[in-house]
């Protein structure tokens, strides 16, 4: 069975684009095959896997049903991911679909042939239909809260749209985790901000915390995953860690 992750905060700036990337830079070091689905207009996935020169089929083509989801599947030389790219022609998809029958089912409709051990979907910064297609797709959401003040700023709305997309048109999704990133321990913020989420979400905020550090930061203006910019980095050490704790939720 294929294993789907949306990777969700509608808040901008939280880690998200990053946490997709290198949890599934680790998961293929487990020995899983991985594909990301760039699902952002903005294509933060593609030009952070280096994917992102030359013309492709993307993700927009494939959900209209334009392309076979398998034409536009591009592969990262350094790191073995696969990728289904985005540009901003994926901003259109909105108002393109706003007036088609099961249009929430689009993007699983793409993804059902697919043979991966696990999919990720980096969703845009918004909630809205994109996400309510990313959160139709998925068996798992997983949510990156930044360590900062505003943290819990729009998670009570997000949790809002998941129990609605549960209850209609997903009965399979599961709140797989909340991922604090960013985190700085010299600061009483961060931990404010954890306790927090811990007293909102309880047990599935995920024992480790991705730290700031410079080259998780610089990485993908290299194209390549932290794994491959610098894997004794501690946030190389802390996605690692964190891969590991999803794979334990997920499979058990």
């Amino acid at each position: 069975m294929t294993n789907i992750i949306a990777v969700l905060n509608q808040k901008g700036g939280v880690g998200k684009t990053t946490s997709t990337i290198n949890l599934a830079a680790y998961l293929v070091k487990s020995g899983k095959s991985v594909l990301i689905v760039d699902f952002d207009p903005q294509g933060n996935a593609t030009s952070g896997l280096g994917l992102d020169g030359g013309p492709v089929k993307t993700s927009y083509e494939v959900m209209l049903g334009l392309d076979k989801a398998e034409s536009a599947i591009l592969v990262s030389p350094d790191s073995g991911i696969s990728l289904i790219p985005a540009n901003n022609n994926l901003a259109a998809a909105e108002l393109e679909l706003k007036d088609q029958p099961n249009r929430e089912s689009m993007l699983k409709n793409m993804l059902e042939n697919l043979k991966y051990d696990y999919i990720l979907i980096d969703c845009p910064p918004a909630l809205s239909l994109l996400t309510i297609n990313a959160l139709t797709a998925s068996n798992w959401l997983l949510i990156p809260v930044q360590a900062e003040f505003f943290a819990m700023e729009g998670i009570g709305q997000l949790m809002e749209v998941f129990q609605r997309v549960k209850q209609t048109t997903n009965t399979n999704l599961n709140l797989l985790g909340v991922l604090v990133t960013m985190y700085d321990g010299r600061t009483s913020l961060a931990e404010q901000v954890v306790d927090e989420l811990s007293k909102y979400f309880g047990d599935v905020v995920f024992k480790t915390y991705i730290p700031r550090n410079v080259r998780l930061a610089e990485a993908p203006s290299y194209g390549k995953p932290i794994s491959e910019h610098d894997k004794w980095s501690k946030g190389a050490r802390a996605y690692k860690q964190f891969t590991k704790e999803v794979i334990k939720r997920v499979e058990g």
